[in-house]
């Protein structure tokens, strides 16, 4: 829940006389509404965060750095460029609204920062002197160069005005900010863990669904191959009387001697092929009788297992007593059934689906390897907002880079893809080629074609050498994880 008012006014009075004449050494923008200010004052250095997430907008200091993106978004790189080193002349609530100003001297003279805590409508914006606005976290630039107005906010609209919901932690310097950090710490836990669960839970009905389709298909071609299991025996009496048997007969009466009793049996000819054939015939059925048997059986028995495990897995999510498992690459994955070719101890083949890479920016990179896992890659584990390269006019693995929403791709690492996306296709014996990319929403599948083939719009084009020392590197990150 966001802060109220009170609480508002509470905190900022606890922070102010803290943080009035330091200045702002760093601008961080951990996720895409929240910006963390690092505030240098003597002997000190303080972050402050400000939050515009509809759910949980405040204002409080933090005791431990986030995690930041690779590359910052426009607002941060914006505040890095302009209120780098400014000083704080002032912090203060304006009236009684959820609206708070930061005063700043920065090299260009007098801003400030507004901070409108206004649950779904808010924002922050840096205003010039004369208190028009210069940019904002909105990106509503209809309003740049404008006086700023203040949010005209409806009676009710703001959470419910009570005592202040948090108590002073006694043992820390700024008591109010450690109690309000405490608890959005724990809450923004919670919420992740339920987030989680809630995506998890999706996954694994879609798996189940999915592995389901796949055993009926297996045991439907097990049982169409069933009715070949006494085709050696027919090949064999057929074998024993290849030369009573003529062509443009349409059965044959034998003496079964498989049986004790030696009864007469009549089996089917092909009129139109010889003796040999009609025997080859019953021979190569029940060949593909054992075959089915030997590779469709523990197909269905492993994928049986499998969705067992998702069930058990959904159950606990049910339940409550699931936990996400830690964040990396593989998190996002979906389950698979290892293969063969999964097993290798190669860096790049380790087990599970796709080979997986992280980018010199630490960016998980992930590759298809056949025809099939380029449609699951694509069309299956990309969000539309990752980044999808192929070589181009050649055929090749697609290749895929996670990103959060609204983040560009680092230089660097549309390279490390581009390179993969060369190394991984037919272009990789003239060792250079140019690789296209897109964001993963520009890529459909191609109808009526098979499997990985794609259209692709709204592409760019990059030149690419294989470059031995960038692959190693690739390979070394990909050999530690």
């Amino acid at each position: 829940m966001a802060l109220t008012t009170t609480e508002i006014t509470l905190v900022v009075g606890e922070l102010a006389p803290a943080l009035i004449g330091g200045w702002v050494q760093k601008a961080y923008q951990p996720t895409p509404r929240t910006i963390v200010l690092e505030i240098r004052t003597p002997g000190h250095t303080h972050r402050l965060l400000l939050s515009a997430h509809p759910t949980s907008t405040r204002i409080h200091l933090i005791t431990r750095a986030l995690q930041n993106p690779p590359t910052p978004p426009a607002f941060c790189q914006y505040l890095r460029a302009h209120l780098h080193g400014a000083r704080i002349d002032d912090l203060r609530q304006e009236g009684r609204d959820r609206i708070v100003s930061l005063f700043l001297t920065s090299k260009a003279g007098p801003q400030r920062l507004i901070a409108e805590l206004t649950g779904n409508t808010a924002n922050f914006l840096v205003l010039d002197s004369e208190a028009r606005v210069l940019r904002d976290l909105n990106r509503s630039t209809d309003r740049y160069g404008k006086p700023y107005q203040s949010p005209v906010l409806s009676a009710g609209a703001g959470p419910r005005e009570r005592d202040s919901r948090f108590t002073a932690e006694t043992q820390a310097s700024f008591g109010l900010s450690a109690a309000i950090e405490s608890y959005y710490d724990e809450k923004e836990s919670t919420d992740h863990t339920a987030a989680a669960s809630e995506a998890r839970a999706h996954q694994i009905r879609k798996a189940i669904k999915k592995q389901g389709r796949r055993v009926e298909a297996w045991r439907s071609d097990l049982a169409k191959a069933e009715k070949y299991r006494n085709y050696a025996r027919y090949g064999e009496l057929l074998k024993a009387n290849l030369g009573t048997i003529k062509k443009g007969l349409e059965s044959i009466v034998v003496v079964d001697y498989f049986d004790e009793a030696l009864p007469q049996l009549t089996i089917p000819l092909d009129p139109t092929k010889s003796a040999q054939g009609n025997m080859d015939d019953y021979f190569r059925k029940q060949r593909k009788h054992a075959t089915a048997e030997r590779e469709l059986l523990p197909r269905i028995a492993l994928g049986e297992a499998e969705m067992d495990a998702l069930r058990r897995e959904l159950h606990a999510i049910e339940q409550g007593t699931w936990q996400p498992a830690p964040a990396g690459p593989a998190a996002d994955a979906p389950t698979r059934r290892p293969t063969r070719s999964q097993s290798s101890d190669r860096p790049d083949e380790r087990r599970g689906p796709f080979r997986r890479f992280t980018s010199s920016d630490g960016l998980p990179i992930f590759v298809g390897r056949n025809a099939r896992e380029n449609d699951e890659l694509t069309f299956g584990l990309a969000k539309s907002d990752d980044l999808w390269l192929h070589a181009r006019g050649t055929p090749g693995s697609h290749v895929v880079v996670r990103l959060d929403k609204g983040n560009d791709p680092p230089p660097e690492t549309i390279r490390d893809a581009a390179t993969l996306a060369l190394l991984y296709s037919d272009l990789k014996k003239s060792g250079k080629g140019d690789v296209i990319y897109t964001r993963r929403k520009w890529v459909k599948k191609a109808k009526g074609q098979a499997p990985g083939a794609v259209t692709v719009t709204q592409e760019k084009s990059l030149h690419v050498n294989l470059d031995k020392k960038r692959l190693d590197a690739l390979k070394t990150r990909a050999a530690q994880e």
